[in-house]
């Protein structure tokens, strides 16, 4: 049975990690295809059939459609969907709204019994509570696959099968989906808070954690009460205050330490935290 496939797109990201398993994996393991991350261009449409894989897509932002089995479901953020590409199906972005994925691509073992098993008890569509545990084995086998050492197709097995095992228990991982997100939005404010005097944006957060920056800034504003942008403004105004009453530096050199390029950015900031300027407050607390 020939395979066909027919993709579009020019994506603005995309990461992605594509393997060629060996012999002993396609006999005794689960084993990766391709697992990725894109932010996609409004063009992005994918239409395949007869292609011997299971994919597994989290929609991270934006929207987008599935049509598999003869239904046609739309997609949008915090959306999964876990097919049989055996089967006709087309995914494509939504042209106003274009989406972010993460993807996993594999096979192996017995892949096709659990799928069973999901599909019997889910649809190929599925809105898990938080999808941050899902993200997280995809992030996991995208560094694991960057490279390949002796045991990575193993350990790879072993993350397909903790992925299987998530999918067959969505219903009742809400728990543990959300001190995932916890842990990560932790991870994310420990590394906000060491290195807040460097240009911190939310794509650069978005790439280096896997996650995407609306989610973030919804959740990180759920956790934390305010945004990232303005607890690292906070953090810059603390440190300022420490340089001036503790220092004789410039304003203009503590506005560069800071991490503020704008001098008189900085000063409208700090007039706005402390309801003085740099130099009143300088002076009310030397004296």
């Amino acid at each position: 049975m020939s395979q066909t496939t027919t993709e579009t797109h020019n994506n603005l990201l995309d990461n992605r990690v594509m393997k060629t398993p060996s012999a002993v994996a396609r006999r005794t393991f689960f084993y990766l295809q391709e697992c990725g991350h894109l932010r996609a261009s409004s063009d992005h449409h994918t239409s395949r059939q007869n292609l011997q894989s299971f994919l597994l897509a989290i929609v991270m932002d934006g929207k987008g459609s599935l049509m598999y089995n003869g239904q046609t479901t739309q997609l949008q953020a915090g959306d999964c969907f876990f097919i049989d590409c055996r089967a006709p199906h087309v995914y494509q972005s939504n042209p106003e709204e274009p989406w972010e994925l993460m993807w996993v691509h594999f096979n192996g073992c017995t892949t096709e019994e659990y799928y069973k098993l999901f599909i019997a008890q889910m649809p190929p569509v599925f809105h898990p509570v938080s999808q941050a545990k899902f993200i997280s084995v995809v992030q996991e086998l995208l560094r694991l696959n960057a490279e390949t050492y002796a045991d990575t197709e193993i350990l790879t097995s072993g993350l397909l099968a903790n992925l299987l095992t998530m999918l067959l228990t969505v219903n009742s991982i809400s728990e543990e989906d959300d001190t995932a997100l916890q842990a990560k939005l932790k991870t994310i404010l420990a590394y906000v808070d060491a290195n807040f005097t460097s240009d911190i944006t939310l794509d650069d957060l978005s790439h280096r954690f896997y996650i995407s920056k609306y989610y973030l800034t919804r959740e990180f504003k759920r956790a934390y009460g305010e945004t990232i942008f303005q607890h690292i403004i906070g953090l810059r105004i603390n440190y300022a205050k420490r340089l001036l009453r503790f220092t004789d530096k410039s304003v203009e050199e503590i506005s560069s330490l800071c991490g503020f390029n704008d001098q008189s950015y900085f000063s409208k900031q700090f007039k706005k935290a402390e309801s003085v300027t740099c130099l009143a407050f300088r002076r009310r607390w030397r004296d």
